[in-house]
């Protein structure tokens, strides 16, 4: 593991390596829209599930059919597929230059009450690829169901300089 000092040191991609992470391939829109809009400097993310291959990595509701462990896996799926996203978009995630916002939408059932528990697989994985200083505000929100009877879903602001590595074309300009 990588300590925190040293990942901030660090450029988000030298840490995937360093994490031993190797990011899926850009999830595909499950409808009509698309995973990624940049506006100015931020970038939105369509809501990421727990997608592996095509496929939901896992089904239920935690609290139900599932605990707390199988939710903070199903949501690393999810924010894999975030990074993974973002990364398809800007070219590179060392053009991050912040987590602005990340929202985490559990479904649950009854009395289940640890959902920042769940929630923090997210924030530390993001913490640990873009270290302490660019993390980000959270909501997480219990709800009874999700698309496709996903356990989670994620939705991440992240703030991306305008500037490509070595570039001197806006990324605007770039993506288009």
């Amino acid at each position: 593991m990588v300590s925190l000092r040293a990942s901030q040191s660090a450029s988000a991609e030298r840490r995937l390596l360093d994490l031993g992470i190797v990011l899926p391939d850009p999830p595909h829109p499950l409808g009509a829209y698309v995973e990624a809009v940049q506006s100015g400097s931020l970038l939105f993310l369509s809501g990421m599930l727990p997608v592996k291959n095509g496929k939901l990595h896992s089904v239920g509701r935690l609290g139900k059919e599932l605990d707390e462990a199988a939710g903070r896996d199903a949501l690393r799926t999810a924010t894999l597929n975030a990074l993974s996203a973002a990364k398809a978009h800007v070219g590179s995630l060392d053009r991050v230059i912040r987590i602005v916002s990340v929202k985490v939408y559990l479904a649950t059932e009854g009395d289940f009450y640890n959902q920042p528990i769940v929630a923090d697989a997210a924030s530390e994985l993001l913490r640990d690829l873009f270290g302490e200083d660019r993390m980000s505000v959270r909501s997480v929100v219990g709800v009874s169901a999700l698309p496709l009877g996903a356990p989670v879903m994620l939705e991440v602001i992240f703030e991306v300089s305008n500037q490509a590595a070595g570039s001197s074309t806006p990324a605007l300009l770039q993506n288009r």
